[in-house]
C-alpha cells in the first residue's frame, strides 16, 4: 500500500494505492491482481480484492469498481455490486460511508479525491483517452453534484507510467499539440526524430490544477519501470506478453462520516445516497 500525504490529512477517509505484492495470483498476474477482466482466475481475483478491502478495514463485498472503457463516464455509488453488474464508467463517486470505490490500472493514472467537509469521495481512471475526454473534470463535477465544492477537494495521483517511459509516435503528438499548443509542455524527444516521450501524469495534473482544487499531490512512481511493485500494460506489450495484472487504487469514507460544517460556514446539506 502507498498513500499520499494530502489524503492522509483528511479525517474520516482511508485510501490506498496498492502495489502488486501480497496477493494469491501467480505467473504474469503475481500477486495482488484485482482486475476481473485480466484473464486471471476469478477466484484468485476475488481473494485479492478481499485482501485489499481488509487492508482498508472492510469486507471484500464492500469494494466497488467499474467496467472501465477509457471514457469520461462517471457513476454514483450507493452500494457495491457483483462483477457482472459493474457499470461502464471510468469515474466513481459516493457520499455513502463504508463503501470503498476503486479504479484499476496498469500504467493509466489512478486519481483519488476527497472533500472531507462534504463527506464525498471520488476515484478516476485516467488513461490518455479518458484524460483527454475529461474524466477528471467529470468526476469532480459528479462530486459537486453530491454536495462537494471544488475548493474543498483534495486529489492524489497514484502510480502510473512515468514521463521517461511513455514513448509515442508523431500522430499522437500532433493530435495533442493541435488541440492545445500548451500541450507541447508534456512532450520530450524520444529515441528518434519521430518519437516522443509523453508525460501522462503531468498532463492529468495540469487538468486537475485548472479546477482550482484544495490540493493535488502526485506520487513520483513509474509503473513501467518498477516491475517489482507494479503491473504495466506497456511493459507486457513490449515483451509480446498478452497477460498482465491490474493494480487497485481505492478510497472509503469511514462509517459515521458525512457532511460537517465548513470553517466559517453553515455547512452543506446531506449528500443523497
Amino acid at each position: 500500500m502507498i498513500t499520499v500525504d494530502e489524503l492522509n490529512k483528511v479525517a474520516g477517509v482511508r485510501h490506498a494505492f496498492f502495489t502488486r505484492r501480497g496477493g494469491v495470483s501467480e505467473g504474469a498476474y503475481a500477486s495482488l491482481n484485482c482486475g476481473y477482466g485480466s484473464g486471471d482466475d476469478p477466484g484468485r481475483v476475488r481473494a485479492n480484492r478481499a485482501r485489499a478491502a481488509h487492508k482498508l478495514g472492510l469486507a471484500g463485498s464492500a469494494l466497488a469498481t467499474a467496467w472501465q472503457t477509457h471514457s469520461a463516464d462517471v457513476a454514483v455509488v450507493d452500494g457495491a455490486w457483483s462483477p457482472e453488474d459493474a457499470p461502464r464508467a471510468d469515474g466513481l463517486v459516493t457520499g455513502t460511508p463504508g463503501i470503498a470505490i476503486g479504479v484499476l490500472s496498469a500504467d493509466c493514472v489512478p486519481v483519488l479525491f476527497a472533500d472531507p467537509a462534504a463527506g464525498v469521495i471520488g476515484a478516476a481512471h485516467a488513461g490518455w483517452r479518458g484524460a483527454r475526454a475529461g474524466i477528471v473534470e467529470a468526476t469532480v463535477e459528479a462530486m459537486i453534484g453530491l454536495g462537494a465544492r471544488a475548493a474543498g477537494i483534495v486529489a492524489g495521483i497514484g502510480p502510473c507510467i512515468g514521463p521517461g517511459s511513455y514513448e509515442v509516435g508523431p500522430e499522437f503528438h500532433a493530435e495533442f499539440v493541435t488541440e492545445d499548443p500548451g500541450n507541447q509542455d508534456f512532450f520530450a524527444a524520444g529515441e528518434s526524430d519521430t518519437r516522443y516521450l509523453f508525460d501522462l501524469p503531468g498532463y492529468v495534473g495540469r487538468r486537475l490544477s485548472a479546477l482550482a482544487l484544495a490540493a493535488v499531490e502526485v506520487l513520483p512512481v513509474d509503473s513501467f519501470a518498477d516491475e517489482e511493485r507494479f503491473f504495466s500494460y506497456r511493459r507486457a506489450a513490449r515483451r509480446g506478453e498478452k497477460a498482465y495484472g491490474r493494480g487497485l487504487s481505492a478510497i472509503v469514507l469511514d462509517a459515521g462520516a458525512g457532511p460537517r460544517p465548513r470553517p466559517g460556514g453553515a455547512g452543506v446539506p446531506p449528500c443523497p445516497t
